[in-house]
Protein backbone atom coordinates (compact mmCIF):
# COMPACT_ATOMS: atom_id res chain seq x y z
CA UNK A 1 0.00 0.00 0.00
CA UNK A 2 1.15 3.50 -0.62
CA UNK A 3 1.56 5.99 2.20
CA UNK A 4 -1.26 8.08 0.74
CA UNK A 5 -3.62 5.09 0.70
CA UNK A 6 -2.83 4.24 4.31
CA UNK A 7 -3.16 7.79 5.63
CA UNK A 8 -6.35 8.49 3.72
CA UNK A 9 -7.92 5.17 4.80
CA UNK A 10 -7.74 6.31 8.42
CA UNK A 11 -9.52 9.60 7.73
CA UNK A 12 -9.54 11.66 4.53
CA UNK A 13 -7.33 14.74 4.65
CA UNK A 14 -7.17 17.81 2.43
CA UNK A 15 -4.19 17.65 0.07
CA UNK A 16 -2.16 20.26 1.98
CA UNK A 17 -2.59 18.41 5.29
CA UNK A 18 -1.88 15.05 3.69
CA UNK A 19 1.34 16.39 2.21
CA UNK A 20 2.53 17.54 5.66
CA UNK A 21 2.31 13.96 6.93
CA UNK A 22 3.81 12.45 3.78
CA UNK A 23 6.76 14.85 3.98
CA UNK A 24 7.61 13.51 7.44
CA UNK A 25 7.30 9.81 6.64
CA UNK A 26 10.39 7.79 5.81
CA UNK A 27 10.48 4.28 4.37
CA UNK A 28 12.26 1.57 6.33
CA UNK A 29 12.63 -2.18 5.85
CA UNK A 30 13.31 -4.89 8.42
CA UNK A 31 13.63 -8.67 8.22
CA UNK A 32 11.28 -11.31 9.55
CA UNK A 33 11.81 -11.74 13.29
CA UNK A 34 12.79 -8.10 13.92
CA UNK A 35 11.19 -6.47 16.96
CA UNK A 36 9.77 -3.08 15.98
CA UNK A 37 8.63 -2.35 19.51
CA UNK A 38 9.87 -3.94 22.72
CA UNK A 39 8.11 -4.25 26.05
CA UNK A 40 9.31 -2.26 29.04
CA UNK A 41 10.67 0.52 26.85
CA UNK A 42 9.33 3.92 25.96
CA UNK A 43 8.80 3.73 22.21
CA UNK A 44 8.77 6.97 20.22
CA UNK A 45 8.24 5.48 16.78
CA UNK A 46 5.04 4.95 14.80
CA UNK A 47 4.93 2.68 11.78
CA UNK A 48 2.44 2.06 8.99
CA UNK A 49 2.79 -1.30 7.28
CA UNK A 50 3.41 -0.95 3.56
CA UNK A 51 4.14 -4.66 3.09
CA UNK A 52 4.35 -7.51 5.58
CA UNK A 53 2.82 -8.96 8.73
CA UNK A 54 3.41 -8.29 12.40
CA UNK A 55 2.13 -9.54 15.72
CA UNK A 56 1.91 -8.00 19.16
CA UNK A 57 2.45 -10.18 22.18
CA UNK A 58 3.11 -10.05 25.89
CA UNK A 59 5.34 -12.33 27.86
CA UNK A 60 3.87 -14.37 30.70
CA UNK A 61 5.89 -16.43 33.13
CA UNK A 62 6.23 -19.34 30.73
CA UNK A 63 5.01 -18.26 27.28
CA UNK A 64 4.11 -15.47 24.89
CA UNK A 65 0.50 -14.44 24.41
CA UNK A 66 -0.32 -12.99 20.98
CA UNK A 67 -3.13 -10.44 21.05
CA UNK A 68 -2.90 -8.59 17.72
CA UNK A 69 -1.94 -9.15 14.11
CA UNK A 70 -1.11 -6.31 11.73
CA UNK A 71 -0.80 -6.35 7.98
CA UNK A 72 -0.64 -3.98 5.04
CA UNK A 73 -2.26 -0.70 5.99
CA UNK A 74 -1.97 -1.40 9.71
CA UNK A 75 -0.61 0.98 12.32
CA UNK A 76 2.12 -0.16 14.69
CA UNK A 77 2.75 1.76 17.89
CA UNK A 78 2.81 1.39 21.64
CA UNK A 79 -0.22 3.31 22.88
CA UNK A 80 1.13 3.52 26.43
CA UNK A 81 4.24 5.25 25.11
CA UNK A 82 2.35 7.34 22.54
CA UNK A 83 -0.31 8.65 24.92
CA UNK A 84 1.35 8.66 28.33
CA UNK A 85 5.08 8.59 27.56
CA UNK A 86 5.38 5.40 29.63
CA UNK A 87 6.94 2.05 28.92
CA UNK A 88 4.82 -0.28 26.83
CA UNK A 89 3.68 -3.75 27.79
CA UNK A 90 3.80 -5.24 24.28
CA UNK A 91 6.46 -6.51 21.95
CA UNK A 92 5.76 -6.23 18.24
CA UNK A 93 7.54 -8.71 16.02
CA UNK A 94 7.63 -8.87 12.25
CA UNK A 95 6.33 -12.19 10.95
CA UNK A 96 7.53 -11.50 7.40
CA UNK A 97 10.16 -9.30 5.81
CA UNK A 98 8.51 -5.91 5.97
CA UNK A 99 8.50 -2.49 4.38
CA UNK A 100 7.10 0.26 6.57
CA UNK A 101 6.52 3.98 6.71
CA UNK A 102 7.96 5.55 9.84
CA UNK A 103 7.37 8.77 11.74
CA UNK A 104 8.43 9.93 15.19
CA UNK A 105 5.51 10.40 17.58
CA UNK A 106 6.82 13.87 18.46
CA UNK A 107 6.68 14.92 14.79
CA UNK A 108 3.12 13.69 14.43
CA UNK A 109 2.06 15.41 17.65
CA UNK A 110 3.66 18.60 16.35
CA UNK A 111 1.48 18.35 13.27
CA UNK A 112 -1.59 17.96 15.53
CA UNK A 113 -0.71 21.32 17.08
CA UNK A 114 -0.46 23.17 13.77
CA UNK A 115 -3.18 21.58 11.64
CA UNK A 116 -6.73 20.86 12.85
CA UNK A 117 -7.30 18.41 9.98
CA UNK A 118 -4.32 16.34 11.11
CA UNK A 119 -5.45 16.60 14.74
CA UNK A 120 -8.83 15.18 13.71
CA UNK A 121 -7.05 12.49 11.70
CA UNK A 122 -5.09 11.53 14.83
CA UNK A 123 -8.32 11.38 16.84
CA UNK A 124 -9.83 9.06 14.22
CA UNK A 125 -6.72 6.88 14.31
CA UNK A 126 -7.08 6.47 18.08
CA UNK A 127 -10.83 5.87 17.84
CA UNK A 128 -10.41 3.11 15.24
CA UNK A 129 -7.69 1.41 17.27
CA UNK A 130 -9.87 1.62 20.41
CA UNK A 131 -12.83 0.00 18.64
CA UNK A 132 -10.62 -2.80 17.27
CA UNK A 133 -9.25 -3.42 20.77
CA UNK A 134 -12.74 -3.48 22.23
CA UNK A 135 -13.90 -5.98 19.58
CA UNK A 136 -10.98 -8.29 20.42
CA UNK A 137 -11.75 -8.03 24.14
CA UNK A 138 -15.43 -8.79 23.67
CA UNK A 139 -14.64 -11.72 21.38
CA UNK A 140 -12.17 -13.15 23.90
CA UNK A 141 -14.54 -12.73 26.84
CA UNK A 142 -17.84 -13.85 25.36
CA UNK A 143 -17.16 -16.25 22.49
CA UNK A 144 -15.98 -19.83 22.50
CA UNK A 145 -12.67 -20.79 20.93
CA UNK A 146 -14.58 -22.31 18.01
CA UNK A 147 -16.55 -19.07 17.49
CA UNK A 148 -13.34 -17.00 17.69
CA UNK A 149 -11.66 -19.24 15.11
CA UNK A 150 -14.66 -19.11 12.76
CA UNK A 151 -14.74 -15.32 13.14
CA UNK A 152 -11.02 -15.15 12.36
CA UNK A 153 -11.22 -17.25 9.19
CA UNK A 154 -14.32 -15.42 8.01
CA UNK A 155 -12.88 -11.96 8.68
CA UNK A 156 -9.31 -12.62 7.57
CA UNK A 157 -8.86 -15.97 5.79
CA UNK A 158 -5.48 -14.95 4.34
CA UNK A 159 -4.11 -14.76 7.88
CA UNK A 160 -4.07 -18.57 8.03
CA UNK A 161 -1.58 -18.63 5.15
CA UNK A 162 0.70 -15.99 6.61
CA UNK A 163 0.80 -16.74 10.35
CA UNK A 164 1.95 -19.88 12.15
CA UNK A 165 -0.67 -22.05 13.83
CA UNK A 166 1.19 -21.54 17.11
CA UNK A 167 0.63 -17.78 16.94
CA UNK A 168 -3.00 -18.28 15.90
CA UNK A 169 -3.58 -20.66 18.82
CA UNK A 170 -2.05 -18.12 21.19
CA UNK A 171 -4.22 -15.35 19.73
CA UNK A 172 -7.32 -17.49 20.23
CA UNK A 173 -6.27 -18.36 23.78
CA UNK A 174 -5.99 -22.11 23.15
CA UNK A 175 -3.27 -24.72 22.81
CA UNK A 176 -2.15 -25.95 19.42
CA UNK A 177 -3.79 -29.31 20.19
CA UNK A 178 -7.12 -27.58 20.83
CA UNK A 179 -6.72 -25.55 17.64
CA UNK A 180 -6.10 -28.77 15.70
CA UNK A 181 -9.32 -30.21 17.14
CA UNK A 182 -11.25 -27.07 16.19
CA UNK A 183 -9.88 -27.17 12.66
CA UNK A 184 -10.80 -30.86 12.33
CA UNK A 185 -14.30 -30.14 13.63
CA UNK A 186 -14.83 -27.45 10.98
CA UNK A 187 -13.67 -29.72 8.14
Amino acid sequence: MTATEIVQSIHPLPEKSLQKILDRLSEVAYPKGHYLIESNKIENDIYFIKKGMARAFCYTSDTEVTFWFGREGGVVLSFNSYIFGKTGYETIELLENAELYHIKASELKGLYEEDIHIANWGRKLSEYELVKTEERLISRQFKSALERYEELIKGDPELLNRVSLGHIASYLGVTQVTLSRIRAEIR
